[in-house]
């Protein structure tokens, strides 16, 4: 089990692909852990070195006292390539990991080649709404809001005949630590980049699920409009498309990652 002892915080990653490729990070949705990207891995690693971690507060990641920014989170990136001498990354991350990619290509555009954020916004919902989570989760423990969770990830047929990789994720969910999950909640309230979008000069793809209730295609849409080199891919599929939809986010992220931008 690799881990990256760092400032404040021990990291649990993983490197896959041969040592020379071009290095892609991979960042997890809020509740999940590096092995949401497995459906991606075989392709993504025959092209470049991935590297996938565990946000602090989930996995096997230390969780720390919250409650946590999207900016500490997206620093713990940084450091985690720092530690491992790497100086940019192309970049994918997914909901809050998107959320970071955000953060990341407003803030610190130098350690980006090309960004990826998937199902995510500049904001996601309103604090009300993640206020009501947290006290669910301080009240009931993860199994409070995991149902919940799970019904925005995947659509009821998927969750009505799960595959292994769904239920996978479900026992997750359920194993993350309700103080880590309760304090990347309060990062993810409190960040707002919707009048900072306009900074971020990195080519970046958006890609949306045309079924998805907490991220909206909208929001990407949202999103395409106000970077400066965005281009939009719309996939049939919920919260979690890398799973749901994983030949289309799989192909898109090679194409992109690939080919040469005008």
């Amino acid at each position: 089990m690799p881990t990256a002892q760092l400032a404040d915080v021990r990291l649990h990653y993983r490197i896959d692909g041969e040592e020379g490729a071009p290095p892609l990070l991979l960042s997890n949705s809020l509740g999940t852990t590096l092995d949401m990207w497995e459906p991606q891995l075989a392709a993504l690693a025959s092209r470049f070195r991935v590297i996938r971690y565990d946000n602090r507060g989930h996995g096997q990641s230390q969780t720390t006292p919250g409650p946590y920014s999207i900016e500490q989170l997206a620093r713990d990136a940084i450091a985690l390539l720092d530690r491992l001498a790497i100086n940019r990354v192309h970049f994918c991350g997914l909901s809050m990991g998107g959320m970071l990619g955000l953060w990341l290509g407003t803030h610190a555009p130098d350690r980006l080649d090309r960004l990826v954020v998937a199902n995510t916004a500049a904001k996601i919902g309103t604090s009300d709404m993640w206020n009501a989570r947290i006290d669910a989760v301080r009240k009931g423990g993860m199994a409070a809001i995991a149902p919940g969770v799970l019904a925005r990830f995947f659509s009821p047929k998927l969750l009505e005949q799960p595959t292994p990789m769904i239920l996978r994720i479900r026992e997750a969910l359920e194993r993350t630590s309700p103080d880590g999950y309760i304090a990347c909640c309060a990062a993810v309230r409190d960040m707002d980049l919707r009048y900072s979008l306009g900074r971020i000069h990195v080519p970046t793809l958006v890609i949306a699920g045309s079924g998805d209730m907490a991220t909206p295609p909208a929001e990407g849409r949202y999103i395409v409009e106000h970077v400066h080199r965005g281009r939009y891919v719309e996939l049939p599929a919920t919260h979690l498309s890398n799973v749901q939809a994983a030949p289309g986010f799989t192909q898109a992220l090679v194409q992109f990652f690939s080919h040469r931008m005008e």
